[in-house]
């Protein structure tokens, strides 16, 4: 793979910021999943008193090839985790959160009612508070899908994160098909419900497939599409194929948007929750 282009090198973040950030999170024992997936923009994101919280631990019990996550022995629910995050988010005086985890195959309900009791403490504590989650697939598990959905968040994500060829190589224990299914699920238990997806590029899927995959989004009625760059986050993961460069993702966004995607956000640094805020607000 040739260099690193110079115009995906990433500007030094506010150190002092980036510290203080460091402390409040670990002051309140949450997680962020910009510091656990070694996400490109957590310095930006931190020095803007933003981040996305990773709740149900650091360890993930899933070993798709392109994220840092870590892998090892799988936290227990932690009752406290709920009012913890909405502290987090209280004392940040944050308006739009974001809320991911882990995925959590083992757990019975594969971690949704954290998600509910999460979501239910934040609204809590603040009702005008807009709430993003960024969810697995939940194995397919619709139930526990309507459990999430039910608490009232105001956007779900679910990152499709790449085309169907590459799952066996990128995400090997999961599959397209749920994957689009839980999308879909998230529009017939709610049909005004924002749903927003997400998908790496330099992986080696070619733009034809990245157009069926457009086609297939607007179809379960996805409502919000995020484009970015995969980076290697270690030398663990798969390496990346091909640097995209912001010409062709505005060609990409065009696509999508012409397939009916009804906003679109695409850049090489751009991840799922990079800009959250701001784009939401771009569909009102």
């Amino acid at each position: 793979m040739s260099k690193v282009p110079q115009w995906l090198k990433i500007g030094t973040p506010n150190q002092e910021k980036l510290k203080n950030m460091l402390r409040l999170m670990e002051s309140l024992g949450v997680n962020t999943i910009c510091t656990s997936a070694k996400c490109p923009n957590a310095g930006e994101c931190f020095a803007e008193d933003t981040a996305t919280f990773l709740i149900l631990g650091p360890n993930c019990s899933r070993s798709c090839r392109f994220c840092a996550v870590g892998h090892g022995p799988l936290a227990g629910v932690d009752p406290e985790e709920p009012p913890k995050v909405a502290q987090a988010v209280a004392k940040l005086g944050l308006k739009y959160v974001v809320i991911t985890s882990v995925t959590r195959d083992d757990l019975p309900d594969y971690g949704a009612d954290q998600f509910k009791a999460v979501i239910t403490k934040i609204k809590e504590n603040d009702p005008a508070m807009r709430v993003e989650v960024l969810i697995p697939d939940l194995m397919g598990d619709e139930q526990a899908l309507a459990a999430i959905v039910q608490a009232g968040p105001d956007v779900i994500g679910h990152n499709l994160e790449t085309v169907p060829r590459l799952y066996p190589k990128v995400l090997p224990k999961s599959f397209y098909g749920r994957s689009l299914r839980i999308l879909q699920a998230v529009k017939e238990i709610r049909p005004s419900l924002v749903t927003k997806s997400s998908l790496m590029v330099g992986l080696g899927e070619a733009e034809a497939e990245l157009d069926e995959v457009f086609h297939d989004l607007q179809g379960v009625g996805c409502d919000i599409l995020t484009l970015g760059q995969y980076l290697q986050p270690t030398p663990q993961q798969l390496p990346i194929e091909r640097y995209v460069d912001q010409e062709e993702f505005s060609r990409y966004r065009e696509k999508a948007l012409a397939a009916g995607i009804r906003e679109v956000y695409g850049g090489p640094l751009v991840r799922s929750s990079y800009h959250a805020r701001e784009v939401f607000q771009n569909l009102s």
